[in-house]
């Protein structure tokens, strides 16, 4: 059955809920004038249909004659995660009748935060800066879960509603409005869904029905039932979710986070079940919507098509690639980061995808992760720094304020230059310097410690002395907030320049979107941090050397002829940079002085 609320036009709405061991359920009108209807059971559900319900009118069910609570697949909560829910007609206007999408090997996403993003935090507040976004190269969007969560601050992984906009992001037609603005501009729009854990205030699902089990244990408490008894209605609720966000939002692509925390010991996992039903509607709505997965497993059978055994799903966050690059120009080897630091380990993330590939993890002790090598790069995500790796630091310091100018420039070069699709995070492009804390707003302050007290815990080996900044504090969010008026001035004027010539390089050469692996040479000098690759296909050659030492390294190159030219120094002056001697054409075997923390891009022209 289609949970939830369904308003089919002139005042008649349909209200269905999934209850198969209440005794009662009623419908709790509470504006524009209280009613109590009683709800018709069918099967494990309860369902009423009713008139003079329009849209807004707010409700609530009575559950066994006793309790009051919001709609599990509540649409909109107008007040908060524990007030009443609110009925939503989602006919809307929309102007994308001719959009087909991004092709997902030729995206360049920009994950943001919509709190964060801009002074006001709304989604009606982000369309004025897309086309900014826009000449930066970036071609889709990736929203932090949208969903309604407690308070008005939290990062979005305590969602307890799945189906329902943030209240203090705007209204449903609001997101529409911005989804329907990227799509004129030619950005998708991906959106993180969380489908591994209800957050810990205002969950009241357990109330209805057995969402949760204790078969497992997840870092956020009981697992979602996803292969117990009553899971079949379960799965039905998330995969209607999923159903729910492609087609009455035109979202193109969904980012399911920590899938590792999906437990499903069932014959059909709940993943292969949700790509099979994003298939479907892709054929159906004749453009492909895309599933993207975050991983802790190193594992493709995720991304494994189902007639090779696999998922099917798309694409997967490779995190190996951010620890390589992130250990190897900080010199972090805090936590997960003991098991990286080494040119060998970025090459191999470079080539392979995961350096972990049932390699022994000292961090983890045990064997970790199996070979992807039967998987083309563009179902992999890249990135130097996401959320995630801001956040999980005690003052949630970006890149910006861990390395120099030269390091960020040379960072941006790796992700944008490799075989993968390219994640930024906001305001990378130009080095934005204010934090990315962890932050919520809880109402409860027993919840509030025990929050500070788990992350402490889960990261208690990234920790040094003393406390981060407290979650719950509305200066630590406002410190999060991006200053977009950086970007015009200086060197962040200069790195976002620097971050829309990268992006143009990868655009215009065929060989960086070729997804083959073997298209790719690359070698390395673990003395000298030093490692040159070379990307061929039919009609195109780029061939880039990257220095990570701290002092200048000298090589020779063999090239294949003597038509390459230089068409990025991250050295030279223009760029900030201490100044390059490297030739702006090569030889055939050329002695080239790669300067300290700098990287050169060679593409062979056409003679």
């Amino acid at each position: 059955m289609k949970i939830g609320t369904d308003y089919l036009g002139d005042g008649v709405c349909k209200f269905t809920v999934w209850g198969p061991n209440l005794a009662t359920v009623s419908l709790e009108i509470i504006s524009p004038q209280g009613r109590l209807l009683p709800m018709q059971q069918l099967g494990e559900y309860w369902q009423f249909t009713g008139r003079d319900i329009t849209p807004g009118t707010q409700y609530l069910y009575l559950l066994n004659n006793s309790e009051s609570r919001p709609d599990p697949a509540s649409h909109f909560q107008p007040l908060d995660v524990h007030g009443p829910s609110q009925v939503i007609n989602h006919s809307f206007g929309w102007s994308d009748h001719s959009w087909s999408g991004v092709p997902l090997e030729t995206m360049i996403i920009y994950e943001l935060h919509v709190g964060t993003f801009t002074p006001e935090g709304t989604f009606r507040a982000i369309i004025p800066r897309l086309p900014d976004l826009r000449e930066l190269g970036i071609n889709a969007i990736e929203l932090m879960p949208v969903a309604q969560f407690p308070g008005e601050r939290n990062w979005g992984y305590d969602g307890v509603y799945p189906f329902a906009v943030h209240n203090s992001y705007g209204s449903p037609d609001q997101l529409k409005q911005l989804v329907d603005a990227c799509h004129q501009q030619g950005i998708a729009v991906i959106l993180d869904v969380v489908y591994n854990h209800f957050g810990p205030e205002g969950n009241y699902t357990s109330r209805f029905a057995p969402y949760l089990t204790e078969t497992y244990r997840t870092p956020w408490g009981s697992a979602i039932n996803f292969d117990h008894a009553y899971s079949y209605n379960v799965r039905q609720f998330f995969l209607q979710n999923a159903i729910y966000w492609l087609t009455e939002f035109h979202i193109d692509a969904l980012r399911l986070d920590a899938i590792h925390a999906i437990y499903d010991l069932g014959a059909k996992h709940f993943l292969a079940e949700l790509a099979e039903n994003v298939a479907v509607l892709s054929a159906q709505q004749g453009r492909k919507l895309y599933l993207i997965a975050e991983s802790d497993l190193n594992d493709p059978r995720i991304i494994r098509p189902p007639e090779l055994g696999g998922y099917g799903i798309d694409a997967q966050w490779s995190d190996d690639f951010h620890h390589s690059l992130y250990s190897l120009l900080t010199g972090d080897r805090t936590g997960y980061y003991e098991d990286f630091g080494l040119c060998e380990h970025l090459v191999k993330a470079y080539q392979d995808s995961f350096v972990y590939d049932w390699q022994y993890s000292h961090y983890r002790q045990r064997y970790h992760g199996n070979n992807p090598s039967d998987r083309p790069p563009s179902q992999f995500i890249v990135y130097s720094q996401n959320h995630d790796q801001i956040g999980n630091r005690v003052l949630g310091e970006r890149l910006s304020q861990l390395v120099d100018f030269d390091s960020l420039k040379l960072a941006a070069g790796i992700v944008l230059l490799s075989p993968y699709i390219p994640l930024l995070f906001m305001g990378e492009e130009y080095g934005e310097q204010s934090p990315f804390i962890y932050f919520i707003s809880h109402s409860d302050p027993h919840l509030i410690q025990a929050v500070k007290q788990g992350r402490k815990q889960e990261f208690s080996g990234f920790y040094a002395q003393g406390e981060p900044p407290p979650p719950e504090s509305n200066n630590t969010f406002n410190l999060c907030k991006l200053n977009w008026e950086k970007r015009q001035a200086g060197q962040h004027q200069i790195l976002l320049s620097f971050y829309q010539k990268l992006i143009e390089i990868r655009r215009e050469n065929i060989s960086l979107l070729q997804s083959a692996r073997e298209n790719l040479e690359i070698a390395f000098h673990e003395d000298k941090k030093l490692i040159l690759w070379c990307k061929s296909s039919e009609n195109n050659q780029i061939f880039c050397a990257m220095n990570f030492h701290n002092y200048q390294v000298s090589f020779t190159q063999n090239f294949t002829s003597n038509n390459w030219v230089k068409v990025l120094d991250s050295a030279a002056t223009k760029w900030l940079g201490r100044g390059s001697q490297l030739p702006d054409q090569v030889k055939l075997q050329q002695e080239l002085t790669l300067p300290q923390q700098s990287f050169v891009v060679y593409q062979k022209s056409t003679p």
